[in-house]
């Protein structure tokens, strides 16, 4: 999927700044829908008006998206160290398990064969 001479690590900074871009854009259009659902019960308002209630009504739902996406990037960052850690114990459990389990296997081996003689 990468070009040649690109670094996967580069390419998925790339895509993930692109998904970023286009994440915005379409919160920003979903924002613009909303305040003109909004603006469109307030007949009192001139066009001026309530073009500058529909402007800081997009602001405050990009606002609020972002700190939802900041939130829920700090949280998976967390539930990722939680299971990071989570999987270090249990590969360590697994590795003292299979070396005791050996041991024992061993242990036994080197019982029978010291019978035998």
């Amino acid at each position: 999927m990468t070009g040649e001479g690109v670094p996967p690590a580069a390419a998925r900074a790339l895509i993930n700044e692109i998904e970023g871009h286009l994440l915005v854009a379409a919160t920003r259009e979903e924002g613009r829908t909303a305040a003109a659902r909004f603006s469109a019960s307030l007949d009192l308002l001139t066009g001026h008006q309530l073009r500058q209630v529909e402007d800081r009504f997009e602001a405050e739902y990009l606002a609020l998206s972002r700190a939802s996406w900041q939130r829920t990037a700090e949280r998976a960052g967390r539930l990722r160290g939680e299971y990071e850690e989570r999987y270090r114990a249990l590969r360590r459990r697994l590795l003292a398990g299979c070396l005791l389990g050996w041991c024992a296997a061993l242990g036994c081996v080197g019982t029978l064969l010291l019978g035998r003689a």
